[in-house]
């Protein structure tokens, strides 16, 4: 069960979301839901891209017939902080972020994994950042925030990870 960490050098936008989504996948791995975060045992998680999607069909094909125990995968792409509350992995785009179609704190505080692209991410309230550095993606987690949200990150995740806080 390996985990992709980084892109090779030189690597275009293309690959860089292609690896994104594949971090979007092995989260859902990694990363424990209370029961009440699914409406049914058998409910897909639901990632959700918020703001302009810079994925293209990247990120449905990267989930696309895969589950995680019994859970299939659902991606969407939505609007505002509040349609937010309805996924499991919300995705905050660079743009969506900027254009302050993102506001952390109107997303309910429990069961929401957020994660972003963007330096000021973590410390906007997010959970996990995915930075590009030198044509590699490094991976910024904030424990605190996803306690917070009833979340449990694996120790496997969090040992590969910068640990951030706000």
């Amino acid at each position: 069960m390996g985990i992709l960490w980084c892109a090779p050098a030189g690597a275009a936008e293309i690959e860089e979301y292609q690896v994104k989504a594949a971090f979007l996948f092995n989260f859902a791995k990694f990363v424990e839901w209370p029961a009440q975060a699914f409406k049914s045992a058998g409910a897909p998680i639901e990632i959700c891209v918020l703001g302009p999607n810079p994925f293209g069909f990247t990120l449905a094909n990267a989930v696309e017939g895969k589950a995680v125990g019994n859970r299939k995968f659902v991606v969407r792409d939505i609007r505002d902080a509040q349609q937010a509350n309805e996924c499991h992995i919300v995705f905050v785009s660079a743009a969506g972020w900027t254009r302050s179609l993102a506001r952390l704190g109107d997303i309910k505080k429990c069961c929401v994994l957020t994660v972003g692209e963007t330096e000021d991410f973590i410390a906007g309230g997010g959970m996990i950042n995915l930075r590009l550095e030198n044509a590699r993606v490094r991976v910024e987690i904030n424990p605190d925030a996803a306690e917070r949200a009833r979340l449990r990150i694996s120790s496997k995740l969090l040992s590969l990870a910068e640990i951030k806080r706000n």
